[in-house]
């Protein structure tokens, strides 16, 4: 990712709802429910939830499994992110799956928050929805 980002649901008293993210979005929406439904429709014990982050002074969607996070989620600019965060036992998974090796190599070359790395990816195409529904999966598997 080149250049800083700028988050776009910042105001508090905004909720987001989907009608409104259907504006913000247009039809990439379809790749967020995508991802939500993958998720929803695979795992037992999967929820959501929108909640706005004092810290970072934006909304953040979050999908869970049971109590631990599966990835985050934000709208930027004229698409949106999403992000999952691996502790230290997930980095030989992650070198020995079938993700691209620019991925790899990114999750390597990112700085840690502590004892965990991530991996974000900025939503271009349908191709970043296959590489989500992948990290999806290699998350739930490590957790």
């Amino acid at each position: 990712m080149t250049g800083k980002e700028t988050f776009v649901l910042t105001d508090p008293l905004v909720d987001p709802s989907w009608e409104f993210l259907s504006r913000l979005l247009g039809e990439k929406l379809t790749w967020w429910m995508q991802i939500r439904a993958y998720a929803m429709d695979n795992y037992p014990d999967v929820t959501d939830v929108w909640r706005y982050y004092n810290d970072g002074k934006q909304w953040l969607y979050r999908i869970l499994k049971k109590k631990n996070t599966i990835c985050w989620m934000t709208v930027v600019d004229d698409t949106f992110k999403v992000t999952f965060y691996f502790g230290q036992k997930a980095i030989p998974v992650i070198m020995a799956s079938a993700l691209p090796e620019k991925v790899k190599e990114e999750f390597l070359s990112n700085p840690p928050f502590g004892k965990i790395k991530y991996i974000s990816v900025r939503m271009a195409s349908l191709a970043d929805v296959e590489l989500v529904l992948q990290l999806v999966d290699l998350k739930v598997k490590i957790n």
